[in-house]
């Protein structure tokens, strides 16, 4: 998972690098194989992880274990049948592997040393196994041993004294204690228990509110051997722990190697897995300006489609050097924001090595992503949602190259129609002369379309609808020419927006419309407001209306709200 990250987070630009990471999946698309090794895989540990925390001091016996499981995960490996066999990608991988064998003594040292399940803290102790240390054992055998002897003492002083609450105990505070309940005590206490042989042996220690504590000299001394022997055990377990973890700390260089290998492994067949499980293909990248994926799809969003029962249309982009900068318009919700981000995120996803969702996937090597995608604001440093928007498109215009994919959604819908429009054309030219890269740029100013006659590699695009009784319906599919509308009231309408406040809405557009087609100005909101839509009033609403409070007997305002209660 992290060595994933790592790629995602820095996508590569050396060609021969990501082949060979697109080499090492191709290897384990076979089902066979792949499934053997995620089964192996799915037992080996974090060793970098456990690693590190020994490193610094911090690690106790389960990090041990964790470094001998990751190294008994690469026998197994070693093991797996058809080792010998793996495809030809695959090749490196298997070598290195098989040349990771400098921790092999320190495996086997781990494997005799370390119980199955050491406990997480050093100071637990019980972690050293059985046999590797005859110092360590004879310790643990006397602190045992003495351990039933005071299982024995304590039956021994039952039966002696006839008490059967009668226990031994321990505590952090006064240690190992006969404890006896308060009305039981009373036998030990009174003053004829101290000429009494048997009674006599018991010294009074603490009296609690349901119990009291005494001891013996019997007692003391047995104390004393078991705390000796269980700290000498326990210093001895110490003292194996910090001569393991120096044997590992020595090994760290080896071990890393091991850690990075089971890494590529399992993102090489995760990779693999997922390509199976979703349709994704090997993508081809070059050092060209070529940019040309079919049937792509956006790997999130295909996803949630999905677990919900629907399906993504995908769809075709191929920037080429005459069309390298598409101009994207279309209706609201059509699913334009999609579109530049799934072209991103296959681009991104080729360069780190891995499969991309689409059935065709040819890339020149980008140098950077640029995405101006979204809307927020900053209060905290007093930037508004406008300000954000052209702080980060100013890094994108200062920063892009030749070589950069750039997609950019909405510039310049922070500020009045005009500047917007303005902002957006100007953009939008510097993409094209100076920086003259590869790019999506989607946008509502339709007026923009008009500059695919005057830029050579500007094409414009636009998301299909289909209109059908009055309603419209999302294609979801990319396609040549430009849109003319934008279907804002539509989308409103599919929000909740009052019937008035959209029918008002739709009356304005119609004279805005008509506006545009007689000449330049727009007086927008000279339009003389229509007749508004009557809502219908709700019956409980009626009743309401004709309440006068202030005259209103108790008993008439209730059955007022017996009426309301039937009425709702």
């Amino acid at each position: 998972g992290r060595l994933l990250c790592e790629r995602l987070a820095a996508p590569s630009q050396d060609l021969e690098e990501i082949n060979q990471r697109l080499d090492e999946v191709d290897a384990f698309t076979g089902g066979a194989l792949r499934k053997t090794l995620r089964g192996i895989l799915s037992e080996a540990p974090d060793i970098e992880r456990a690693l590190a925390r020994l490193s610094l001091g911090r690690g106790g016996p389960r990090d041990l274990a964790l470094i001998r499981a990751g190294g008994q995960s690469a026998v197994k490996l070693r093991a797996a049948s058809g080792f010998a066999d793996w495809p030809q990608g695959a090749q490196n991988l298997r070598d290195d592997l098989n040349a990771a064998h400098s921790v092999t003594p320190l495996i086997d040292t781990l494997e005799r040393s370390l119980t199955a399940e050491p406990p997480m803290l050093v100071r637990e102790g019980g972690f050293v196994a059985h046999g590797y240390s005859p110092e360590l054992d004879e310790q643990r055998a006397l602190r045992d041993e003495t351990r039933r002897v005071m299982a024995e003492l304590q039956a021994r002083y039952v039966k002696a004294t006839g008490l059967s609450s009668l226990k031994i105990s321990h505590n952090a505070i006064i240690g190992y204690h006969v404890e006896v309940s308060a009305k039981q005590a009373e036998v030990l206490m009174e003053p004829a228990a101290r000429q009494d042989p048997v009674r006599s042996i018991f010294i009074h220690r603490q009296t609690m509110a349901s119990n009291v504590r005494f001891t013996t000299e019997e007692l003391l001394d047995l104390e004393q051997k078991i705390g000796r022997a269980g700290e000498r055990a326990l210093a001895l377990e110490l003292a194996i722990f910090e001569t393991l973890r120096q044997q590992v700390m020595a090994q760290a260089d080896g071990l890393k190697t091991l850690a990075h290998i089971l890494a590529r492994l399992d993102v090489a067949t995760s990779v693999a897995e997922l390509a199976a499980a979703r349709r994704y293909t090997r993508p081809t990248l070059s050092l060209t300006s070529d940019f040309t994926i079919e049937g792509g799809r956006h790997p999130v969003v295909e996803e949630a489609l999905k677990r919900n029962g629907g399906r993504f249309d995908a769809n075709d982009c191929r920037l080429t050097e005459e069309q390298r900068l598409w101009l994207i318009t279309g209706p609201n919700m059509a699913g334009k924001s999609t579109f530049l981000r799934q072209n991103a995120l296959i681009t991104l996803m080729a360069q780190a090595g891995l499969y991309v969702p689409a059935t065709q996937a040819e890339i020149g090597l980008v140098d950077r992503i640029f995405s101006r995608v979204g809307a927020g604001d900053d209060l905290s440093s007093g930037r508004s949602t406008f300000m954000v928007e052209m702080t980060e498109t100013a890094v994108i215009l200062n920063q892009a190259t030749a070589k950069s994919l750039v997609i950019v959604d909405e510039i310049g819908r922070g500020t009045a129609t005009q500047d917007g429009l303005a902002l957006a054309r100007a953009a939008l030219e510097y993409f094209h002369d100076a920086l003259k890269c590869r790019g999506l740029f989607a946008t509502h100013f339709h007026e923009l379309t008009t500059l695919e006659a005057q830029l050579d590699h500007l094409a414009c695009h636009n998301l299909a609808v289909k209109e059908q009784g009055g309603q419209i319906h999302f294609l979801h599919r990319v396609q040549r020419g430009a849109a003319d509308r934008s279907f804002g009231v539509h989308v409103a309408k599919l929000a909740g927006l009052p019937a008035t406040v959209v029918k008002r809405a739709e009356d304005l557009l119609r004279v805005a419309e008509k506006t545009a087609k007689a000449g330049p100005s727009l007086p927008l909101f000279n339009a003389a407001p229509a007749q508004e839509v009557e809502a219908e009033l709700n019956p409980a609403l009626e009743l309401l209306n004709t309440i006068e409070p202030d005259t209103l007997s108790p008993k008439e305002a209730l059955e007022i709200l017996y009426k309301l209660k039937g009425l709702s």
